[in-house]
């Protein structure tokens, strides 16, 4: 069956993935490297998965705890590749990468963190951090796992409102 698009072989797929590599602002999990690739009709999944098992295999990417990222043998090798990469496909790469990098800058900025605590129960530490550093960050003693997950993920919903929140009531005068 013939295959529509820019891409058509194993090695220009391996071309677009460390296109794509070198621009994504932290390392990315398998789903989200699928995502990015499959920007045009031409692609092949099993070709796509085979190009990312022999990149990390040839030290062009690493993966570590799940995670994929590009080391500088594939900056180099990607960067002498790349102008032959269709300019229709670039863009797409381009509009897909702000997405996800908007998304993973933010994800890097606001964490959650729930330790365990000697003396029984979990720290809840929560840190909200932006270009230049740490803004916030917040410990809390929570009872039980449920109540440290429910109080993380309204954090990493509205991490700029809580911080709002605790500077008002920090300001506010007495009466």
């Amino acid at each position: 069956m013939p295959r529509y698009g820019f891409i058509h072989d194993k090695l220009e797929i391996k071309f677009l993935i460390l296109y794509l590599m070198a621009r994504v602002a932290t390392p990315v999990d398998f789903p989200t490297l699928t995502d990015l690739t499959m920007c045009d009709d031409g692609v092949d999944y099993f070709e796509f998965a085979e190009a990312v098992a022999e990149l990390v295999e040839s030290g062009h990417l690493t993966l570590e705890n799940d995670l994929y990222a590009i080391t500088d043998k594939g900056r180099e090798n990607g960067a002498a590749c790349e102008s032959s990469l269709p300019y229709s496909v670039k863009q797409k790469c381009t509009a897909n990468l702000s997405k996800v990098n908007g998304v993973l800058r933010r994800n890097a900025q606001v964490r959650a963190e729930i330790l365990d605590r000697p003396e029984g129960g979990l720290t809840l530490r929560l840190i909200l951090d932006d270009d230049a550093g740490n803004l916030f960050t917040l410990e809390l003693l929570c009872g039980s796992q449920e109540q440290a997950d429910r109080l993380a993920a309204h954090f990493k919903e509205r991490p700029e409102h809580i911080y709002h929140r605790v500077l008002e009531a920090l300001l506010e005068e007495p009466e």
